[in-house]
């Protein structure tokens, strides 16, 4: 008893220091769920919201229903989302996943508190428990499924095994990588209690409460979840080859930072293995010649030595190796990220492992540089988050009286949509006066308007390590550029800045897109290569002797566009129906007397090529005043 009560007071003292932590990452994405869930609790993610400049279907999210279910009760309960009350409520999942590590480490080793402790040191369970994303909540839901399916199996107990089934099914609906519990369950149930039918159905509690949301939603809204997930994965390209080898070599990197590297050579380092030597020589050799920096080489050898000791373990039924080594092989599959985090449904069994093989001295000393470490994670990442809070407050009586549009993602667009700000769209008209706050690290859109810089920060953690940067060499939270399990630098995370737009004087009567000079004409819809969007706008000068309006467009085969307006000044002056694909103009005659105008053209229909994000109507070769 001694015991548990010291790791939940642990837990507790681990995240009493965040429970300001602001709003990070996806957690906006979460919070959009939670807010319409407020309307329509059985459908919180039927709803759209703004990503990199583009409105996409929530239905989409890599994630399914459950964490915006709880925030959703946080959100009804307090009336408003209020960072201090929302972490205490999430630190309760933390203690779950600790207790359900508490509860595996006495099954599975002599050592149960050192492996424990080992489990709550790890960087991610340290660093992404303090914020609203998924990843708390489905570790916690996961862990409690292994933990109560375990107990259900060596007591014959139906109680726990009735928890196990709900565990996972929250789990399911919690996360899609939750499928992967059902080897995991499979393979401790055929190795321990092959006969007992019951148990064998709650093997498949995840896939099943995924199936039943998929089908609910495809009946009641019309949608399945995956399918438009799928979507998006094609339409973005996330799911290329390259961002999977890239992933997977992450996904390597993070391997070697479960525990500290130190416990790593103390615990899966052995001589008399030359083959598992040979491998993670090898690894590193190669790492060093694509990058010299020792944190990547060093991380990709750790790596390998834990990645192959899970696979000879589990070739020799050893349930938590062959726990590891499944997950790790479907997050190969599964993800293109390469995230820190995506390791965490593992913390558990390496941690065991390791508190297995290695000498008390050396789990010691792993724990308190892992915690050292973590601790240092988080506090960098506080200060990163909160460079965002402290700089829309600055900016809040702006937003709350005029037009301020926010270019970025993350927690400084959800502290300055809270204070009336809203999303920059790609397609979004702006006009003189309007606001544009923008980060360097996360803009999306193309802003072709004047601007004249109002403010402006640098964010700077005080602690020499960065989970990201404008660097870009971490893979903590994403591989897609670097590949370094964190970076240790002094240098900038972001630098923010707001502008205000300033009156536009066109030089140009007409415009071809792909003119130098056209950028500063363009309003919206118009991209360099002169493909539009569904509304494309521009602002010329009227020349003295105006006659007419036109544009010069091509419907390529691959285009469904079909129906073309003309509008000047937002009134429709010309409309045509093509028959099919090639060039065409559309004219018609004009006169005014105003000094500029805006012309735009708008097609019924638009399209997403392969691995192009944009909505593409027709290509555009010349508009504007003849």
């Amino acid at each position: 008893m001694r015991q548990t009560l010291a790791i939940i007071a642990l837990v507790i003292l681990l995240r009493l220091p965040f429970l300001h932590q602001p709003i990070q990452g996806d957690d906006l994405d979460y919070l959009y769920g939670a807010e319409h869930a407020q309307i329509d609790p059985l459908h919180p993610l039927n709803t759209h919201y703004m990503f990199s400049g583009d409105m996409v279907d929530m239905r989409g999210h890599s994630h399914g229903p459950g964490n915006p279910w709880i925030l959703a009760i946080l959100l009804a309960a307090m009336g408003d989302v209020r960072e201090v009350p929302f972490h205490l409520a999430y630190t309760l999942l933390s203690i779950i996943a600790a207790l359900a590590m508490w509860s595996l480490a006495r099954r599975f080793c002599e050592r149960p508190f050192a492996a424990t402790l080992l489990f709550i040191a790890v960087p991610a369970f340290v660093v992404n428990g303090n914020s609203f994303e998924a990843d708390l909540p489905f570790l916690a839901f996961w862990m409690a499924s292994v933990a109560l399916f375990v107990k259900a199996v060596d007591d014959d107990s139906i109680l726990a095994l009735a928890g196990s089934a709900i565990a996972g099914a929250f789990a399911g609906l919690t996360a899609y990588q939750a499928i992967l519990l059902t080897p995991v369950l499979a393979v401790y149930l055929f190795q321990r209690r092959r006969t007992w039918i019951p148990a064998w159905t709650v093997v498949i509690a995840a896939p099943v409460a995924i199936a039943v949301w998929q089908a609910w939603e495809w009946k009641t809204r019309g949608a399945l979840p995956a399918a438009v997930l799928m979507g998006y994965m094609r339409s973005y390209s996330f799911n290329k080859t390259s961002n999977t080898l890239r992933s997977a070599v992450a996904l390597v990197v993070h391997s070697g930072w479960i525990v500290s590297p130190l416990l790593v050579i103390a615990a899966f380092f052995n001589r008399n293995d030359k083959w598992r030597l040979l491998a993670a020589s090898a690894a590193m050799l190669a790492a060093a010649f694509y990058d010299l920096n020792p944190l990547f080489w060093l991380s990709v050898g750790c790596g390998v030595l834990v990645v192959t000791w899970l696979v000879t373990e589990s070739l020799r039924w050893d349930f938590l190796a062959a726990w590891a080594a499944i997950f790790f092989a479907g997050a190969l599959l599964i993800f293109f990220a390469g995230s820190a985090r995506y390791l965490l449904p593992i913390a558990a069994p390496v941690a065991i492992l390791a508190a297995r093989t290695a000498e008390p001295r050396w789990l010691t000393a792993g724990f308190a540089l892992q915690m050292i470490l973590s601790l240092g994670l988080a506090t960098a990442n506080y200060q990163h988050w909160d460079g965002y809070r402290q700089f829309a407050k600055t900016l809040a009586a702006d937003a709350a009286q005029k037009r301020v549009w926010v270019d970025s993602e993350w927690g400084l667009r959800y502290y300055l949509e809270s204070e009336g700000a809203l999303p920059l769209s790609r397609d979004q008209l702006i006009q003189p006066g309007d606001t544009i706050v923008s980060s360097a690290l996360a803009h999306a859109v193309t802003v072709n308007a004047p601007i004249a810089q109002v403010s402006a920060a640098e964010i700077v953690p005080s602690i020499p390590l960065r989970l990201i940067s404008l660097s870009r060499r971490s893979a903590y939270s994403s591989a897609a550029s670097g590949l370094l399990p964190f970076e240790i630098s002094n240098g900038p995370v972001d630098r923010v800045r707001a502008d205000t737009v300033v009156d536009r004087k066109p030089v140009l009567s007409y415009l071809d897109p792909k003119d130098s000079q056209a950028p500063a004409h363009i309003l919206s819809g118009l991209f360099p290569d002169g493909w539009s969007s569904e509304r494309a706008s521009v602002l010329l000068k009227t020349p003295e002797k105006l006659s007419s309006v036109e544009v010069v467009l091509y419907i390529p085969p691959n285009a469904p566009a079909r129906d073309v307006q003309l509008l000047v000044d937002g009134q429709q002056v010309a409309e045509d129906t093509f028959p099919g694909p090639g060039s065409y103009k559309l004219a018609a005659p004009l006169q005014s007397s105003n000094p500029t105008g805006t012309v735009s053209i708008t097609v019924d229909k638009t399209f997403s090529a392969p691995g192009d994000r944009r909505n593409l109507g027709v290509i555009v070769t010349g508009i504007g005043f003849r």
